[in-house]
């Protein structure tokens, strides 16, 4: 099992790379993301790989980071989403912004990617909501939602009201969905108390 590879970047294609590793040249299909973070052909280049062995094939996939692999990797527990989709949704969006789109149920953002119908994207932000935050991606996506939304709260009283409502039973992705709607409803200067009460409404709803 080949779980990283370094060497001579010999030459890239549409959405896949050459390295050539003591000579002997390892095909490994990037998102575009990662493509465009290689440097030239010519360099040195060193990704995270994904190795999916099949009756027919041993196909490589490589990552410039271990977040975006992790994602790769947990694209795919979603039915409908094989190796090829995730990486079309990760030459779309960063981490961080798939982050926000599963916290913020966008299945619209998601239809964007080729491959991707409203069933499918459905899927991915009902199945993935609750995996999202047990990742600690959960505040990413929350200070992500605020800031794209409305002036962002002190983050001290945003993250205390999350833990207050976590605390009193509920998820993580349904409490910092919760309180993110209600910082776009009180402003940037709400109280942790504020947010706490406008926020099990929001839940109540």
């Amino acid at each position: 099992m080949i779980a990283k590879l370094t060497g001579k970047l010999d030459s890239i294609g549409e959405d896949w790379i050459v390295i050539d590793v003591g000579g002997v040249g390892y095909l490994v299909f990037c998102s575009g993301r990662t493509l465009r973070n290689l440097p030239e052909a010519g360099g040195i280049v060193s990704l995270h790989i994904e190795t999916h062995v099949r009756e027919d094939h041993i196909h490589l996939y490589g990552f410039d980071g271990v977040a975006e692999r992790a994602w790769f990797l947990l694209l795919q527990t979603v039915q409908g989403v094989g190796a090829r989709v995730a990486l079309g949704i990760l030459s779309l969006y960063a981490g961080d912004e798939l982050t926000q789109i599963v916290a913020a149920q966008d299945k619209t953002a998601l239809t964007r990617v080729s491959g991707v119908g409203p069933k499918v994207a459905g899927r991915i932000t009902a199945e993935l909501k609750d995996k999202v935050a047990k990742m600690d991606l959960g505040p990413v996506a929350f200070n992500a939602e605020i800031s794209a939304t409305a002036p962002k709260p002190a983050q001290g009283a945003a993250g205390d009201a999350v833990s207050a409502l976590v605390n009193l039973g509920y998820g993580r992705a349904d409490a910092f969905g919760a309180v993110a709607a209600a910082a776009r409803a009180l402003g940037p200067d709400a109280t942790v108390e504020a947010l706490i009460t406008a926020g099990l409404k929001e839940l109540a709803a």
